[in-house]
């Protein structure tokens, strides 16, 4: 079984705005419509578990179709949302299944990238999009330049990420009560743990609505047909 876990608990602050970025209206439809029809339409997803403050549900729900399966408590940080997805999700779901992790603020996530992340899962217990660095990278510290970094060994890392989910559940707990608290990436707990992770070609498209011109580009896009 592979399960798309759709994070959608974040509040946005950085846009200013009354209300969080995933639930503005575009073109008569809240962002995270977007994605979640992504997941939906997708062949080889079989549910879809949403984390998102109960406030949002009734926002929500009119969205989904019939491989939604439940709604998950947001954590005190992103990485303990993704926990508590984990758990609901296990109430359901095996070991060996598949979980897909994505950002309610990722609109553009295509379907080949969800197809290749689980394709390289029937191999590997964890894998990420991720892009090439494109500018020369240094180690800083203190204002000053400490060293220059081999750029061609470096990767920035996307989402949807995805995992088998018993290994990856026993990571994230392996990380409890406090050090869960530092994490960023939803990678870094399986890193930590040592599971076999594997990236794939990113996506320069896949970008994160994060800003406010982030979130006027992805307006002109929808008005512009690339999205629907």
């Amino acid at each position: 079984m592979n399960i798309g876990l759709i994070l959608s608990g974040g509040i946005g602050t950085r846009l200013g705005l009354l209300k969080p970025k995933q639930y503005i209206d575009v073109e008569g439809k809240p962002v995270i419509a977007y994605t979640i029809a992504v997941f939906e339409h997708h062949p080889e997803i079989d549910r879809i578990q949403i984390v998102a403050d109960i406030s949002w549900h009734d926002t929500i729900m009119p969205w989904t179709e019939e491989k939604f399966f439940g709604f998950s408590k947001p954590g005190d940080n992103r990485q303990i949302s993704i926990l508590n997805g984990l758990r609901d999700i296990l109430e359901y779901a095996s070991d060996n299944d598949h979980v897909i992790i994505h950002d309610a603020v990722r609109p553009f996530v295509q379907e080949q990238t969800i197809t290749e992340c689980l394709k390289e899962l029937e191999q590997h217990e964890g894998v990420l999009p991720a892009l090439p660095m494109k500018d020369t990278v240094y180690e800083g510290a203190d204002g000053r330049i400490v060293s220059l970094l081999n750029r061609n060994r470096i990767v920035a890392g996307q989402a949807p990420e995805g995992f088998v989910i018993g290994k990856y559940y026993e990571a994230n707990m392996a990380l409890l009560p406090d050090k869960i608290l530092e994490i960023n990436g939803s990678s870094e707990p399986a890193i930590l743990a040592g599971m076999d992770m594997v990236y794939i070609p990113g996506d320069e498209g896949n970008f994160k609505i994060t800003t406010r011109a982030d979130m006027e580009k992805f307006e002109q896009m929808v008005k512009g047909g690339n999205i629907s």
